[in-house]
């Protein structure tokens, strides 16, 4: 059964960074897509950022310059610089097969707060 496991989330100060990671495991064999999306309270969930095969990553405008996802086979990380309080949200992976099937983990809290 596909799992998706996410790390790295934390409290940290304005202004500081913080590392998420996503590691996929299980029969969703090839993957097409791996992303990042975040839920704030009260908000609708979002894209982050999100990088396919064959094509440069794509950001959210809140995030660009601040944050870089990169892959490598069934990992994806997300380094998040400069974080600033409207980045307090649930950050959930995302995985997409060749299929058209997604997959979400279960999401890691990230609070950026003073």
């Amino acid at each position: 059964q596909v799992q998706l496991v996410e790390s790295g989330g934390g409290l940290v100060q304005p202004g500081g960074s913080l590392r998420l990671s996503c590691t996929v495991s299980g029969s969703i064999f090839a993957i097409y897509a791996m992303g990042w999306y975040r839920q704030a309270p009260g908000k609708q969930r979002e894209l982050v950022a999100r990088v396919s095969s064959g094509s440069s990553p794509d950001y959210a405008d809140s995030v660009k310059g601040r944050f870089t996802i990169s892959r490598d086979e069934n990992t994806v990380n997300l380094q998040m610089n400069s974080l600033e309080s409207e980045d307090t949200a649930v950050y959930y992976c995302n995985a997409q097969n060749y299929h058209s099937e997604e997959y979400w983990g279960q999401g890691t809290q990230v609070t950026v707060s003073s």
